[in-house]
């Protein structure tokens, strides 16, 4: 960068837990890991030693979206609209109580019960003021492209006009292996999470979801998964749909697309959420594009429990000695515009 100045840096992709949406994860949570390591994070729960540790960064500021395990993951159908209310009323307290360090946060919705979910979109958007929601990269195991979601991402989109958070999801119960009866070494997370998220964006892709809304914005955690880094593989193989199935009836995909495959991936987003690698960072900036990547931070699942992704994910960005206009991009001008939000931009 060519000046000293720290621009306000809005940290898009970062994660709390409401204490009552916790109390919900303690009684239904479904993967105890999971509900442990919740538990675990104080900075996740206890909002008022979180905006203490912010105080380290005066110039960020925090758009929060709520920790795995989503309501889905909780309860039926006919349970997680409530469990989705109890998570966007928190998350929209938390911002009545300290706007300056969270001045907005992203709805949480029950995907298990779509028509639920779309009036729980235009509760927390209209009334809570939500700026956009999260959904997972499946729910409950099923893919994302099915017809009766469609509905989710066309009212985001062109009622609200706002973006979609698409946060990975894979659970430790999952194998790595046929013969093996779960996941060993976190592979599940480590791996798989960027994984289940590059399978989604496909998913997305190839059923022409990009296509019949060009207008989708979305957000990609760990910056696209595994797209930047494998899209010269992505772009050549895809290009050649079809020339290993059976049928061939995969090519019929690319026959309903108007362009090429890998530009729809790129018109989706990526965060900065890379562990603090400004190698894998230059990566997903090569192929987003400047104008399609958000400094996000994952607060707090770093290794001290809040303050490490953030300064790590600064450094990050600094490293690659950005001209002043795309590090501006990227800290704040952004997610301006994706939040329809006005600043020292």
């Amino acid at each position: 960068m060519t000046t000293t100045a720290k621009p306000t840096k809005i940290d898009i992709y970062n994660h709390v837990m409401p204490p009552a949406y916790l109390e919900l994860v303690n009684r239904h949570g479904k993967e105890p890991g999971m509900v442990r390591r919740m538990n675990s994070l104080r900075m996740l729960w206890d909002m008022e030693a979180r905006v203490k540790m912010l105080d380290q960064w005066p110039e960020v500021r925090q758009v929060i979206t709520c920790a795995v395990p989503s309501p889905e993951m909780l309860g039926g159908p006919d349970v997680s609209p409530g469990y989705a209310r109890v998570a966007n009323e928190g998350m929209a307290e938390i911002c009545r109580q300290w706007p300056h360090k969270f001045p907005a946060f992203v709805a949480s919705l029950p995907m298990n019960n779509p028509a639920a979910a779309l009036d729980e979109m235009d509760y927390a958007i209209e009334v809570l003021g939500a700026k956009g929601v999260q959904i997972l990269t499946s729910v409950n195991g099923s893919a994302l492209d099915r017809p009766e979601l469609f509905e989710v991402f066309e009212r985001v989109t062109t009622k609200h006009g706002m973006p979609v958070w698409m946060h990975p999801t894979r659970p430790a119960s999952r194998a790595d292996y046929p013969d093996e009866d779960k996941s060993q070494y976190e592979i599940w997370q480590v791996l798989g999470w960027p994984v289940e998220t590059s399978v989604a964006m496909a998913r997305m892709v190839f059923s022409g979801l990009l296509e019949k809304l060009p207008g989708l914005r979305l957000i990609t955690h760990h910056c696209g998964g595994m797209l930047p880094y494998f899209s010269g593989r992505a772009e050549t193989l895809w290009a050649q749909l079809g020339s290993r199935s059976i049928d061939g009836s995969d090519a019929d995909a690319l026959k309903r697309l108007s362009k090429p495959p890998i530009e729809y991936f790129k018109m989706f987003y990526g965060d900065t959420v890379l562990g603090g690698s400004s190698s894998a960072l230059r990566c997903g900036l090569d192929f987003f594009g400047a104008d399609h990547v958000v400094f996000a931070s994952d607060c707090p699942f770093d290794p001290e429990g809040g303050p490490m992704f953030i300064r790590e994910g600064i450094r990050s960005i600094e490293d690659l000695d950005l001209d002043e206009k795309d590090a501006r991009k990227l800290y704040f001008g952004n997610a301006y515009k994706l939040l329809g939000m006005h600043g020292d931009c």
